[in-house]
């Protein structure tokens, strides 16, 4: 699996793709659609223009969810100037709740090739910003810090650097209620370890989180071993361990380990599991919505793979 399509919605608003020359008869109220910027192939303007063109036409102090796609105009290039652009002119963007940074699919550029920079300052400068997204691992870097308003983080990768994700836990973030990894694999950069995620397991950090996904890995048996004894899952409501390499012995390890009859959902799409453990699954926890879609248990063991890599 690829990320294949756009997006419709984010953070409870519909995508409203902002075009200049087309679709002033039909823009929303600036607060009633997460505004997507996006640079078409072969467009006759860059990123910067299109950028200038959305603060002169649109009354940005209203805009409550930005989402910024594909932002090369010929040959591909890394997002930092693009990221700049947007965070210099932050003070337009006061009501800014939601921001996703590399909103591509895989025809346009695949995951890890996207050449992502240092996201801190996305969080310095909106400092009332509740849910920032990134896609792609490649150069991704981030800075501890406190933020008090963020409620849901997700990064999107085929490979997340592993100083990323000790950033992350580093970080004080005190109103944090979903944390969402996608961990990815070793030839894409995606080098964290267990120990990496032990601090969010432990249940010491992240007081409000009611949502955890550490996913797309290739270690994911290990991830379920160690989520199955882990205190912070005592107060979720929904868990993800989706995407990855997820095999019998992972799942035995769940249903071995603490009750998870507490959770509304878990979540196991992309899986290798036998239709056994399936069934088991189903019976030890009847009031969970349980996803096992995916399943990808007819592929022999050196063909298992994660479901979003390159």
């Amino acid at each position: 699996m690829s990320v294949s399509r756009h997006i419709e919605d984010f953070h409870g608003l519909p995508i409203h793709d902002f075009a200049p020359e087309h679709d002033a008869d039909t823009r929303p109220a600036p607060g009633a659609a997460a505004w997507r910027l996006a640079v078409e192939y072969d467009s006759k303007i860059d990123f910067g223009e299109l950028w200038q063109s959305f603060l002169d036409t649109v009354d940005t102090a209203g805009v409550r969810a930005l989402v910024i796609g594909p932002w090369w105009q010929n040959g591909y290039e890394p997002v930092r100037a693009t990221m700049e652009t947007v965070l210099d002119d932050a003070e337009r963007l006061p009501a800014l709740e939601a921001f996703f940074l590399g909103e591509v699919t895989y025809d346009e550029c695949e995951i890890s090739w996207l050449e992502m920079t240092d996201v801190t300052r996305v969080l310095t400068v909106f400092p009332q910003l509740t849910s920032l997204v990134v896609r792609g691992g490649t150069g991704l870097r981030l800075q501890p810090l406190r933020h008090d308003a963020l409620k849901a983080l997700r990064f999107e990768a085929g490979g997340l650097p592993a100083p990323v994700v000790r950033a992350v836990s580093a970080s004080e973030l005190p109103a944090l209620e979903r944390l969402e990894l996608w961990l990815g694999v070793d030839e894409y950069n995606g080098d964290t370890t267990m120990d990496d995620l032990a601090p969010f397991l432990d249940g010491s950090r992240l007081p409000r989180l009611r949502h955890l996904a550490l996913a797309n890995s290739e270690f994911q048996d290990q991830i379920a071993a160690a989520v199955a004894h882990a205190p912070v899952v005592a107060r979720l409501e929904t868990l993800d361990l989706s995407m990855g390499v997820l095999t019998d012995e992972g799942a035995t390890a769940l249903l071995e380990g603490q009750p998870l009859t507490h959770l509304r959902a878990l979540d196991l799409h992309h899986h290798y599991l036998s239709e056994e453990m399936q069934q088991r699954l189903r019976e030890a926890l009847p009031g969970v919505e349980v996803d096992l879609s995916e399943d990808e248990s007819h592929e022999d063991d050196e063909d298992r793979y994660v479901a979003v890599a390159e």
